[in-house]
């Protein structure tokens, strides 16, 4: 009962592929070159990614127990040193890359 039958999976496959070309070609669609973009948009674009960024370190602090081992302490090294590359480099890229290895490096290997 379980069984994914070929049917129900290329279905289900076309929904991910057709959703991901609206998602894709959709703004091209809606603001085309040279047409003004409207204000909110704009305005969602500057504050969008710092929205973001908040709730993701709210995501990955909201379960640090400072009274119970290992108190914390891979989930701040990993967000300071994300910060301290970010605020260094600028490059997103790096920063969120090398504190995410960080991170599991710390999880994996140092606080078993």
């Amino acid at each position: 009962m379980n069984e994914l039958s070929v049917t129900r999976g290329v279905l289900i496959v076309a929904m991910l592929v057709l959703a991901t070309a609206i998602t894709r070609f959709l703004p091209f669609l809606l603001f085309p070159a040279g047409k003004k973009v409207p204000r909110y948009v704009e305005y969602l674009g500057r504050t969008l990614p710092y929205a973001t960024i908040g709730l993701l370190v709210v995501y990955c602090l909201k379960d640090i127990r400072p009274l119970e081992p290992p108190y914390g302490i891979p989930q701040l090294l990993a967000a300071a040193v994300t910060a301290a590359l970010h605020w260094k480099t600028g490059n997103s890229l790096l920063s969120i890359g090398a504190g995410t290895l960080l991170y599991m490096v710390l999880v994996q290997a140092v606080f078993v």
